[in-house]
């Protein structure tokens, strides 16, 4: 029988930072069996690694602190510094074993410190006390995100995806789409039917929304209340406004029954689109393009509900 404790460790990734191939060496070879393994003979190439944006972050890096070029300790540095790779475990493993320079590690950022030459047991039990801990955080920032009640992605999730959405659209020059919705009436389908009916239609119409949205990329998140949205990275106007009459077509084929809507028997949506071109036509950032969104949502109400806007 698989041990789903070891299979949870072996999905999280250790990169060993040493210009020292013996080093390297025995360290991987102490830890490949519980986790994954990645490797660099500098400090120039740990960074290109963990900046590599088509690839995960490394959970935790076991450092070396003197290598040519960059040392490790200007490589904690840099980590600290940027929000995309400052919660990376940093433990550094170095033959310098002054009090001053384990001091200086800590000051850094670095939660641990192991002098050369390494114990194996000491080594092993230190990384897995700091993955057990990055495991629990991980867990717990997971679901700081999600909406407990659909169980999709919160606002504070879509904000933080539309900031660096709109990030590579200035770098990289590609579209960006956004499609705010409503469900119609929903006030008086509280009223009417309780607020436990109400909890359930918002549960079936994450669902539906869900199972509708194609591409990996995009993201469905409940915005508040009865408000969804979706964030469509590389989509232009004419792509979201497809995708978002899908979207309308899967809730009305829910066939909710709401009597008290003046839009129609059944629960519907209504929606508003707004993009962004590609890098150099975007004005105001995040707010303007919500603000755009949210405008055309109201058009929708304005020209009778379960419609796009």
């Amino acid at each position: 029988m698989s041990d789903p404790m070891n299979a949870e460790k072996q999905q999280q990734t250790i990169l060993v930072v040493d210009d020292e191939p013996a080093n390297i060496q025995a360290l991987g070879s102490l830890l490949k069996d519980e986790y994954r393994i990645q490797v660099a003979n500098s400090g120039e190439k740990a960074l290109a690694i963990v900046r590599d944006e088509t690839q995960q972050l490394p959970d935790l890096i076991l450092l070396d602190i003197q290598m040519p070029g960059i040392d490790g300790y200007e490589v904690c540095r840099r980590l600290k510094e940027d929000s995309r790779t400052d919660g990376i475990v940093v433990i550094f493993v170095t033959a310098r074993d002054a009090v001053s320079d384990e001091e200086l590690g800590l000051k850094l950022g670095a939660v641990d410190y192991i002098s050369k030459p390494i114990s194996p047991a000491i080594v092993r039990a230190r990384v897995e006390t700091h993955m057990n801990l990055k495991r629990k955080t991980d867990m717990l920032e997971r679901y700081a995100l999600l909406d407990g009640l659909t169980g999709i992605h919160n606002r504070r999730y879509f904000d933080e995806q539309l900031e660096k959405e709109l990030a590579r659209n200035l770098r990289e020059g590609y579209p960006l789409s956004v499609i705010m919705m409503d469900i119609d009436h929903f006030k008086e389908y509280n009223d009417n039917y309780g607020h436990g009916a109400g909890d359930k239609c918002l549960q079936k119409v994450a669902h539906a929304l869900t199972d509708t949205l194609s591409r990996p990329g995009d993201t469905l998140c409940r915005y508040g209340g009865e408000e969804f949205v979706v964030l469509l990275p590389d989509s232009d106007a004419t792509g979201a406004r497809v995708v978002a009459e899908r979207l309308r077509e899967a809730v009305e084929a829910l066939s909710l029954t709401h009597e008290y809507s003046a839009a129609s028997p059944v629960v519907t949506l209504s929606l508003g689109v707004a993009s962004v071109e590609p890098a150099g036509q975007q004005k105001g950032g995040a707010e303007s393009l919500l603000k755009r969104a949210d405008e055309a949502l109201y058009a929708a109400k304005r020209a009778g509900r379960n419609r796009v806007g």
